[in-house]
């Protein structure tokens, strides 16, 4: 096989597998090596293969989901360029033809000849495979699926341009690599080593019509976020109000609906924010549209960390990438906190007015701000009778109400969350 020759997709994470097949092609028949040697590496390949499936949940034929796995996480300057805006134009697409010529060859390998030379019945059981229910713990169902799609459609393709044509409508519709498999990230820092984006596999599927209520709110924060992933202007938004009223709800809300877009989240806490410009600086070339996110973001008057996120948003020399924003939930309207010890300090200062704007100059550097209050009574009661009824509660309305005000007397007063956990509650109650 003529892997050698690949130009595009020369240095794939996880090809050893596919250089060890290719060996075998190529020299299963060469009475230079051993053929105990040959039929012993041929079962280290399927091994390979099959925990590859279980850990990322494959099934069908596993070398054909293999080679799809390899061509949906390289990221080179063909898939990059696909990714969501979909074909390009130029002297790429000889190169990434000439590479898709030499993976047609390999999905339409037939392995028969090689499996009667090396008297090995083993690849069989690759070809159709069944996997465990709900197995994989790389990636998520929707992940997957999508991998598995391909494959099949892949398997099926007619020639090199048929098979280009299906990889870049991949690209375009779900992105590469990471970035465009996954919809959101946390960050890491290990200890001497470089800043590293790391997928999160598991999240919240929430809408935000499963937030009841908060009409203008969402409505300010759909605006906002449309206009980001449309290319047009967009601010930083901050979220702000009572606690359990939905901020943090409404943002995974957001990523949920316009994912498909192109739309990515990124989560960093407080003390990673020195680590931001690095962050940025591995995304701000990709056709991806990337909110930073800051859940319950607060400081004390002893932190400084807020001086990193100022800098960031609209700080130093470089400008901030346009498919980068900062969106940040806050139970406080000012981020910093502020006692009455810090007015006796500002009565003492020759310039007190510098010493207020400093601390408020971050929330002026969000252009969005949306306010999150608690719900009055009756709102809270129409929260309570919507989630009952999704949740398929059978109880007089009155009996449910009255229930629901006990609840939240002693379960942290009148909000969403309240709400939501006195549905759960009725929820996991026995029933005769």
């Amino acid at each position: 096989m003529r892997t050698n020759e690949l130009m595009l997709y020369k240095n794939m994470d996880g090809g050893e597998l596919l250089q060890d097949m290719t060996f075998l092609m190529e020299n299963y028949g060469n009475s230079y090596y051993n053929k105990e040697d040959l039929r012993g590496l041929l079962f280290e390949c399927v091994n390979q293969l099959l925990e590859l499936s279980e850990s990322h949940g494959f099934a069908g034929n596993l070398w054909h989901a293999y080679l799809t796995y390899l061509l949906a996480n390289d990221e080179n300057a063909y898939s990059t360029a696909c990714e969501i805006v979909g074909e390009v134009k130029g002297s790429i697409n000889a190169a990434a033809l000439h590479d898709f010529e030499i993976f047609k060859e390999l999905f339409d390998y037939d392995f028969s000849e090689m499996e009667n030379a090396l008297e090995a019945g083993c690849l069989e059981i690759l070809m159709d495979y069944q996997n465990v229910e709900g197995g994989g713990k790389v990636y998520n169902h929707r992940v997957r699926d999508r991998i598995c799609d391909l494959s099949r459609i892949l398997g099926n393709a007619q020639d090199a341009e048929d098979f280009k044509k299906k990889v870049t409508q991949f690209y375009k519709e779900f992105g590469v690599g990471r970035m465009g498999l996954h919809k959101a990230f946390r960050v890491e820092h290990p200890e001497g080593g470089d800043v590293e984006i790391v997928p999160i596999t598991n999240i919240a599927h929430v809408h935000l019509d499963d937030l009841v209520g908060y009409e203008i709110a969402k409505k300010k924060l759909i605006d906002n976020t449309e206009a980001f992933v449309e290319g047009r202007k967009a601010n930083n938004c901050l979220l702000f109000g009572d606690a359990g009223t939905g901020k943090s709800s409404s943002i995974k809300a957001i990523l949920n609906q316009y994912y498909d877009q192109g739309l990515r989240m990124i989560e960093v806490y407080k003390h990673q924010f020195k680590d931001l410009n690095d962050v940025i600086a591995q995304i701000k070339n990709r056709n991806y549209k990337f909110i930073i996110y800051m859940d319950d973001l607060s400081f004390e008057e002893f932190e400084i960390e807020y001086k990193y996120l100022k800098a960031v948003i609209e700080g130093g020399l470089e400008k901030k990438p346009e498919n980068v924003l900062i969106y940040a939930t806050s139970n406080r309207r000012h981020l910093i906190r502020e006692t009455f010890r810090d007015k006796a300090d500002r009565d003492e200062e020759l310039h007190t007015n510098d010493t207020v704007q400093e601390k408020l100059s971050l929330v002026a550097r969000f252009g969005v701000t949306i306010y999150f209050g608690s719900p009055d009574k009756k709102a809270f009661q129409e929260i309570v009778r919507v989630l009952a009824q999704r949740g398929g509660i059978q109880m007089p309305e009155e009996e449910l109400l009255l229930e629901a005000n006990k609840w939240e007397l002693s379960h942290g007063g009148l909000s969403g969350r309240t709400a939501q956990q006195f549905i759960d509650y009725l929820l996991g109650q026995k029933t005769d």
